[in-house]
């Protein structure tokens, strides 16, 4: 399979409604959160491609995010609905890597992009060099070998 092809199919959506809790003394949605949706959006793409939380457990591993980066674009205020597009971006080395596009719902404008990697610890949280069996076989299911 063409990775190029595979790559636009590994994609998931979440839809947020801004909740009051998330949002800071101007009404707009504070800097935090949005990692709360980027997590939101990972959870949707482990449910639908079986690489959640549990099924890397599962395995032996645990995979804790090393880096997150946000770029914003224009403010959400409480009560606005979101869009968060999660795209899996492939690599040869043994992490998980992800690109975020979240966007209001109600006019589809773009609201921020960012992007998440993880990496592999074993039981005894020592880091994984090399991708772990069942991610290997995860990605030859995918195509993505």
């Amino acid at each position: 399979m063409n990775n190029s092809n595979t790559l636009s199919m590994l994609k998931a959506s979440k839809e947020v409604e801004i909740r009051f809790s998330e949002v800071d003394s101007m009404n707009i949605v504070w800097h935090g959160s949005y990692a709360l949706y980027f997590e939101d959006a990972r959870e949707a793409f482990g449910a639908k491609y079986a690489l959640g939380y549990l099924d890397i457990f599962g395995n032996g591993y645990y995979a804790p995010l090393v880096d997150l980066r946000f770029s914003y674009k224009k403010p959400l205020i409480y009560g606005s609905k979101a869009r968060v597009d999660i795209s899996y971006r492939n690599t040869e080395a043994a992490k998980i890597i992800f690109d975020y596009e979240i966007f209001d719902a109600a006019d589809a404008s773009p609201v921020a992009t960012g992007s998440s990697v993880q990496v592999f610890l074993d039981k005894q949280y020592r880091l994984v060099w090399t991708n772990p069996p069942f991610y290997e076989a995860w990605k030859q299911k995918w195509g993505l070998l």
